[in-house]
């Protein structure tokens, strides 16, 4: 029997880091400091310097980096923020947790990306801030958003939880907007050994705002300016995050060659594959394809023991914690159909020739 090829395999980016990560975390444990040291301030300012930007503020998660930073922008009940509907969870729930209520507007079906050109007609008096999520690994168009955002005065807050080392016109994402929010989550390019997120911004000000928050609100030790909350990236996970960041570019460039793999031997099966917009670096956090025929495709690759998955079955409008927003099905086609037509290939950077070939030879199969 054939071994199966997972979706993603931690295992394998482990053991080519493992002594490394031994010993840094025998460092910390010799420490015996574990909540924002030196590490933790190490990684976040390498990764605000990587990302082009003047400050990194580690946080327990990605989610928090979300809702921390709308927080810290002043967004609350009777705002709303425009975002996508055809992402993760947290994009949206970050926004509700503020009060703010989460507006969605339609995909570009080329690049499953929040579509610029249908932003502006979401716009009210209301919206305070754009929240553009960076899927897959693809970043989204900024130019136009940035310019309707100055015109109209809005924040633009980058979930760039999936892109890291991405770039937009020689620009890399997670440094151009007012602020962006990363994940560390394990299966991410950049992983820790568990949860952990972080916000980046230029801004003094916020920066300052979000070491508050993070904090419970203290300005030194047992003052509190504002009240804030528990969530603090700890030395153990940026200890992890300063070894795998030495080595990301190299892995995101092996990520890059698989695609290509995928790209040649998969271009004349009856299967949409990824684009990469000219001026676009794409991370490849997951390679994403799309056939109506996207269910019976699924059964078929896991019968053969080659993982995938499916990101995401349901759009967020359609969510039922959602109902209340008024939306119904139709209202935003180009997410409906992603939605059940999108299929998650096995990636990472360590993937076998062997096992790229079989996956493949796998979808030919199919479609013969």
């Amino acid at each position: 029997m054939k071994k199966s090829i997972p979706l993603i395999d931690l295992k394998l980016q482990h053991r080519a880091v493992q002594s490394e990560t031994r010993r840094a975390l025998q460092g910390v444990f010799s420490s015996q400091r574990f909540v924002l040291g030196g590490h933790v301030e190490d990684l976040e300012k390498r990764i605000a310097k990587k990302l082009g930007s003047r400050h990194g503020i580690g946080l327990a998660s990605g989610t928090d980096a979300l809702y921390l930073t709308l927080l810290a922008l002043g967004i609350g009940p009777g705002d709303e923020v425009i975002t996508t509907p055809f992402t993760f969870f947290a994009s949206a729930s970050s926004i509700s947790r503020t009060g703010a209520r989460p507006v969605f507007s339609d995909i570009d079906p080329e690049t499953f990306n929040i579509d610029p050109e249908r932003i502006a007609s979401r716009v009210s008096r209301r919206t305070k801030a754009i929240l553009p999520v960076h899927l897959f690994g693809l970043p989204c168009d900024m130019d136009p958003i940035l310019s309707l955002a100055r015109k109209r005065g809005l924040f633009v807050v980058e979930d760039a939880a999936q892109s890291f080392g991405a770039e937009y016109q020689g620009r890399k994402i997670g440094g151009i907007g007012d602020a962006s929010a990363l994940s560390f989550y394990p299966t991410k390019n950049l992983g820790g050994a568990g949860d952990g997120g972080m916000a980046v911004t230029s801004s003094a000000a916020l920066a300052a705002k979000l070491r508050r928050l993070r904090d419970h609100g203290q300005t030194k030790k047992y003052f509190h300016k504002e009240i804030g909350f528990n969530s603090r990236l700890d030395e153990i996970q940026a200890a992890v995050l300063q070894i795998k960041l030495k080595h990301i570019d190299t892995w995101n460039g092996r990520r890059a060659g698989n695609a290509a793999f995928y790209g040649k031997a998969l271009r004349d099966l009856p299967l949409k594959l990824p684009v990469v917009p000219a001026g676009s670096l794409h991370t490849f956090h997951l390679y994403s394809v799309r056939t109506p025929r996207r269910d019976a495709l699924a059964r078929f690759l896991r019968s053969r023991g080659i993982g995938c998955g499916v990101y995401y079955p349901l759009p967020l409008h359609l969510q039922p914690c959602y109902r209340d927003l008024g939306y119904k099905r139709g209202d935003l086609p180009e997410s409906e159909r992603a939605s059940k037509e999108v299929l998650s290939l096995p990636m990472y950077a360590e993937l076998s020739k062997s096992a790229l070939e079989r996956v493949a030879q796998s979808l030919r199969e199919f479609f013969r």
